[in-house]
Order: structure tokens, then sequence, then C-alpha cells
């Protein structure tokens, strides 16, 4: 699957679109496709703030529970519901269904810190 180019992302794995005000959070198709088939997402309430490079949930897969790290800070405006009963989402379309959060970031010049598609495949291909 190719990098989507329009996306930016953070060395854990995590993906930001920006809309407008907000940006869009998800996992990135490499992250999924490392943890397995995943079974449970754990996602913050609408109206938590989280902050850039801390825990804000936890996906859990077949073989192992990893935390979601936030690429940048914000307040939760809107939350990916339809993974509670379909965490699969995750796997099948990392980029489209699954995503995690919307957030009203508090700076949103720190998207502009976070990878390129090329660097962050740049990343992958090292690992």
């Amino acid at each position: 699957m190719s990098t989507p180019k329009e996306l930016r992302f953070s060395e854990e794995h995590e993906w930001v679109k920006v809309e407008g005000e907000n940006v869009r959070i998800g996992i990135t198709h490499f992250a999924q496709s490392e943890l397995g088939d995943i079974v449970f997402v754990e996602l913050p309430e609408v109206g938590d703030e989280i902050t850039a490079n801390e825990p804000f949930g936890s996906v859990e897969s077949v073989k192992t529970v990893s935390e979601l790290y936030a690429p940048v800070s914000g307040k939760v405006v809107e939350v990916n519901e339809n993974l509670d009963d379909s965490p699969e989402f995750v796997n099948e379309s990392p980029y489209e269904k699954a995503w995690m959060v919307i957030i009203e970031p508090s700076d949103a010049s720190q998207v502009d810190n976070l990878m390129t598609a090329e660097q962050y495949d740049e990343m992958i291909k090292e690992n």
C-alpha cells in the first residue's frame, strides 16, 4: 500500500490529516501490519485534552497491546465510535474507515514538525 502523500506522520506511526481548523488522527498501514489483527481499540472521550508525544489510547491485537501517541496537542472533538464494534477496520482501512479521533489542535504549527510521506517511507525502510 502506498503512503498517502497528503498526510503527515509521527515517529510512533500515527498519521495526521489537516481538515480546516481540525486534524484527523489514525495509525498507519505499516503500524497495523506490524501489530496483526486488531481486536480492541481504546480511545479518549470527546472533550478530553491530549498532549503531543503522550499516550491518548491503545490498540489491542492478537499479539500485543500498543499505546497510541498523540502527534499534536489539542482537544478531542470527535471519536470514531465505529471502532468499538468493528476494530478490524484498523487492519482493513487504516486511512479511511479507521481514523481514531478528530482534535482541535492547541498549536496547529505542530503539524509542520511531523514527517512527510516521503520521510515516513524512508524511516520504515530503515526499520
